[in-house]
């Protein structure tokens, strides 16, 4: 008899989230440098990833809800496939080839995922994959995919899971945002939030009551603060990005950065490596929109940040465990020493938040409600946003998959309701890339913005290099020096 496994309230509600606008999967793209050896690459699916059970199931309706069910027809050749790429075969087709996929949904009838070897003419072969989320988070996930690569080319695969890297402590203080975010919750703040009685219901209460939201606030900071504060939680500035998303999407990605280099520029700064990432994305954003001829004066652009809510003996589970914090990107600040110094400042404040512990148990609570509430209140929570972000620690030691060489990893994680972008930082072997997913109605042109990162992190690296350091700490000084010498 088949296995069956009642789905969880958070698993369901990432079933329930598909729509034809935004599909509910991570997709992932790993570049490599050569060839991939075809049956090494089975071997290692099949005795890394098929050892989770989950990949060989599927999700099923019943009387009370869905269940994982053991698929009695499982084949793995009808998840692996072998693609070749129309025309020069080069990276405009191969992010074609993603964007189509990421735009096309996964059959229900078969477990909930796919891998695709694609050859290239880039140097070598790319393995595009995209799975369900109701399978697990981006933070178990990439553990699975790292977990089937090696540490030389002629290893076979580990048994035991990958680990990604840890947030790392500069000068001794810790990345106050980060840190927070990729450290896993304790047990104690965890069972805090579970045992604040009917989290969701609250949430709706205010959101349909918003007079009350003073009751809330004279509780105190803590839970019920964050409840009034996510509830009256204002829209963002209306741009470009934001709209009604069509089916289609666009993917684009940069050239790797050199991640010593970014610490050594933020290091001067006093401020961490994701403080300069961050910076830069919305320095990225701000140019587009300048050249599309927006307005960018005090425009704000916020993005919902993944929050790993993991515990240390969760380590190498499935599922999904992590909640949302709201992050705002200064993109109206023209100056980059001011914007870098306002993202440095914000990030801090979200420190020790509960909001990610929160959208966690509303998650929990909408996956046991009917489908209809389930959005009504999933759709309010995506209003307040115009993009996902999301920053992964990756390993920084090359890897290496079937024989070929790991050269550059990317990930995106869905977008729900009506946002339409998505945007990827992820570092490894010593290098940054960043990754954006669009709708092509909003942004049908993503490249243009991934080809600003780089130049946006150079106005910080030129400051350091030209500036005296004792001034660096003055945005508007800084500014006015610079115009002086340009009169």
């Amino acid at each position: 008899m088949p296995s069956r496994e009642r789905i969880s309230n958070v698993d369901t509600a990432w079933l329930r989230m598909d729509r034809p606008s935004n599909l509910m999967q991570i997709v992932g793209v790993l570049l490599f440098e050569g060839h991939l050896d075809f049956e090494r690459l089975r071997n290692s699916i099949e005795r890394r990833m098929l050892g989770y059970r989950r990949f060989r199931q599927l999700a099923v309706a019943d009387g009370s809800g869905y269940v994982w069910q053991d698929d009695p027809d499982f084949n793995l050749d009808h998840h692996l496939h072998r693609e070749m790429l129309p025309g020069a075969a080069g990276k405009a087709e191969l992010e074609q080839f993603v964007a189509d996929l990421a735009s096309t949904p996964l059959n229900h009838n078969r477990p909930l995922w796919e891998m695709h070897l694609v050859d290239t003419a880039l140097g070598g072969q790319a393995l595009v994959m995209r799975i369900h989320h109701s399978i697990a988070d981006g933070i178990a996930l990439v553990g699975v995919i790292l977990s089937m690569t090696d540490t030389s080319p002629g290893a076979s695969a580990r048994h035991a899971p990958a680990r990604l890297a840890e947030p790392e402590e500069e000068d001794g203080e810790d990345d106050l945002f980060w840190d927070a975010i990729w450290r896993p919750m304790t047990d104690a703040m965890l069972t805090s939030v579970r045992m604040s009685t009917n989290l969701w219901a609250r949430y709706v209460d205010l959101v349909t009551n918003p007079a009350k939201v003073l009751d809330y606030a004279r509780i105190g900071t803590g839970i019920a603060g964050e409840i009034a504060k996510l509830a009256t939680m204002p829209d963002d500035s209306r741009t470009c990005f934001k709209g009604k998303p069509g089916i289609a999407k666009r993917v684009a990605w940069s050239e790797p950065m050199s991640l010593p280099e970014v610490k050594a520029v933020g290091k001067v700064l006093g401020c961490s490596v994701n403080d300069m990432l961050l910076s830069a994305a919305a320095g990225a954003l701000r140019a587009y929109l300048v050249e599309r001829g927006d307005a960018v004066d005090g425009v704000e652009i916020r993005a919902l940040v993944p929050v790993n809510l993991r515990r240390p003996q969760d380590a190498g589970t499935l599922g999904n465990r992590f909640g949302l914090v709201a992050l705002e990107l200064p993109v109206g600040l023209e100056n980059p020493l001011a914007r870098l110094y306002a993202t440095r400042e914000r990030m801090e404040k979200l420190k020790g938040s509960y909001q990610a512990a929160l959208t966690l148990s509303i998650l929990g609570a909408v996956g046991m409600a009917p489908k209809f509430a389930q959005q009504q209140v999933l759709d309010l929570l995506a209003s307040k946003a115009t993009a996902v972000m999301t920053n992964v620690p990756g390993p920084q030691s090359a890897l290496y998959l079937a024989g070929a060489r790991l050269r550059q990893p990317l990930f995106w994680v869905p977008q729900s309701g009506d946002i339409g972008m998505g945007v990827s930082i992820l570092s490894y072997d010593g290098k940054v890339q960043f990754g954006l997913i669009t709708d092509k109605n909003l942004v049908p042109d993503p490249e243009r913005i991934v080809g600003r990162f780089a130049c946006e992190f150079d106005k910080l690296l030129m400051l350091v290099l030209m500036e005296p350091w004792d001034r660096l700490g003055d945005p508007d000084a800084v500014e006015a020096g610079l115009a002086q010498a340009g009169a």
